[in-house]
């Protein structure tokens, strides 16, 4: 077995045995998708709530695992010294990250495979000619969110990156158009959500899969600054001590 494959496996197995990490990666997309869809009590103005609810948990799944749960792992592991270590091995900086990468690819698809299966269990049909279109939104929300999660891990100790990824986490799920409507948040809210990367992202998947995003063109613009401002940023400062 490769170095690359060995760290991509380890990396994987380390997200499926941490309950927390399950929580946010898994957990709380499907509680929100089966609870808002069940219970209608959000203004989604649509016939079917998980018409307006399914993009938005998906691009919350991208959040979870390219943000929150990437960036919490690499911020212990960067406090405890062993990204330090893993550098010095064969293994070498670029395909410790290569396997990062890899290993937040194959976690979205399993969350993907298992939210999509729940919303169309739950009576979503979505626009199957719009998923290349989705794929290239997830691809630039997670580039968006990793960085974001790595800025973060590169700079901060361990216990307070933990803070301030769940602390984002929270503030990116309630202002980011994916379980309240832009359209009912307050005039200076509504600015900073549409902003926001989870925002845009959820924007872009709702226009993809159903037709519905708010401002697609503007969602996609503000989707791809984040995706290359964010890695840059993150490149520039992460600290592998």
């Amino acid at each position: 077995m490769t170095p690359l494959v060995s760290q991509v496996r380890t990396e994987v197995q380390l997200v499926a045995r941490n309950g927390e990490q399950l929580l946010v990666t898994l957990g709380i997309p499907v509680l929100l998708l089966v609870f808002f869809s069940a219970v209608d009590v959000l203004p989604t103005g649509t016939d079917d709530p998980v018409d307006f609810l399914a993009p938005g948990i998906l691009a919350l799944a991208v959040m979870s695992t390219a943000m929150v749960s990437l960036g919490i792992a690499t911020g212990f592991e960067r406090s405890y010294r062993v990204l330090k270590r893993l550098a010095a091995t064969p293994l070498g900086r670029g395909r410790l990250v290569v396997a990062k990468i890899v290993s937040v690819a194959l976690v979205e698809l399993a969350q993907f495979a298992i939210l999509v299966a729940v919303a169309l269990a739950l009576g979503w049909r979505p626009d199957g000619s719009g998923w290349p279109l989705a794929v290239v939104g997830v691809l630039l929300g997670t580039s968006a969110f990793a960085g974001i999660g790595l800025t973060l891990a590169g700079r901060l100790r361990g216990e307070l990156n933990l803070a301030a990824q769940n602390a984002l986490y929270l503030v990116l799920l309630l202002l980011g158009g994916i379980v309240v409507p832009f359209d009912e948040l307050p005039g200076p809210l509504r600015a900073v959500g549409r902003a926001l990367p989870s925002g845009a992202l959820a924007d872009v998947l709702r226009e993809a899969l159903s037709g519905a995003g708010d401002r697609p063109g503007t969602s996609w613009a503000i989707l791809a600054s984040w995706a290359l401002v964010a890695p840059l940023v993150a490149r520039a400062t992460f600290r592998f001590q």
